[in-house]
């Protein structure tokens, strides 16, 4: 069964809104000002149109970080590369649902955890239904619920995906529930009152002069009483 949920919000700036030319500096910010994980975002250009970095950048990013590495593969294969991402310091490894569902899903998570990752997570499209994991619920550590289509810039957030988290948790879902996409001061609130624990947040983060406050004003808008 996956590990009880978390007290605290966790806040996870993605690494892709960082400076990459000045990429340890930059993970140096973010930790200093609070950050919880490390959001690393993994697309192959197949799942997704996009291309990002592959286990030795994870590797490399691993060496400087002090928090966990956070790393979502939005990738077709995620069963082949379960060894490489976890060599490469990957605390948290999360696939796709739409990539491997039923028994090639569990063969995934298996692949995952036999290769020593600590937390394995399932992640949902903004129109993939949650029903598409239910019979994972009690295998997987973490749900990561997609605010926006993966892959591509400029997305609104969607608040219609919300009602999953409260479908996960009647389901009996006790891990974590992380949202990625668009979550700012404005859209956490939201999240967090449906009772999303964990944050992705790349430009409110990164792009904010003062991150250590952005992360703290993130935390404090996502603290449920």
């Amino acid at each position: 069964m996956p590990a009880s949920t978390a007290a605290k919000p966790l806040i996870a700036p993605s690494i892709l809104s960082a400076d990459f030319a000045r990429l340890a500096d930059e993970i140096g910010t973010v930790e200093s000002g609070g950050a919880d994980w490390l959001h690393v975002d993994v697309m192959d250009g197949h799942f997704v149109p996009n291309l990002t970095i592959g286990p030795p950048v994870v590797a490399s990013v691993h060496k400087v970080a002090r928090v966990p590495l956070d790393v979502h593969l939005m990738i077709t294969d995620p069963l082949r590369y379960a060894k490489d991402y976890a060599q490469a310091g990957a605390h948290v490894l999360t696939f796709h649902a739409e990539v491997a569902a039923g028994a090639k899903a569990r063969e995934v998570i298996r692949a995952f955890r036999g290769a020593g990752v600590a937390k394995v997570g399932v992640a949902l499209n903004p129109s993939t239904v949650p029903e598409t994991i239910g019979d994972l619920l009690g295998e997987i550590d973490l749900v990561l619920v997609m605010s926006v289509f993966p892959g591509f810039g400029g997305q609104r957030f969607m608040p219609e995906v919300l009602p999953k988290i409260a479908w996960l948790r009647a389901h009996g879902f006790d891990g974590l529930v992380e949202m990625d996409g668009g979550i700012n001061a404005d859209t956490a609130p939201a999240c967090a009152q449906a009772g999303c624990q964990v944050f992705v947040a790349g430009s409110a983060v990164f792009g904010a002069k003062d991150r250590a406050g952005a992360i703290a004003n993130l935390r404090r808008l996502s603290a449920r009483n």
